[in-house]
């Protein structure tokens, strides 16, 4: 599929990209470069092919599920000005 100049100032108006007159044939071959791949990579038959999350073949290391940390809410908030019902209390800033 070939771009011409037409085509590639109407996606550029829909991009809302400013492209200059002599730069459009550049684009054109480029864009039609990238549409001709496209059709190719279209073209394979992938009938059978199941499709994968990443292209090898490898298990994914995890980490043990342990707790690094503790509740220490009480301890947090022993030293706190305020608080109520396990809430930090804070002045009222909007009036």
């Amino acid at each position: 599929m070939s771009l011409g100049p037409a085509e590639v100032a109407k996606i550029a108006h829909l991009a809302r990209l400013a492209i200059r007159d002599e730069d459009v044939p550049a684009y054109a071959r480029n864009l039609s470069a990238i549409l001709e791949l496209v059709e190719q990579m279209n073209a394979v038959d992938t009938a059978g092919v199941i499709p994968m999350a990443h292209p090898l073949d490898m298990a994914q290391r995890l980490r043990a599920d342990e707790i690094g940390e503790f509740n220490q809410r009480e301890q947090f908030q022993a030293i706190a000005p305020r608080v109520e019902a396990g809430l930090y209390l804070v002045p009222k800033v909007i009036e």
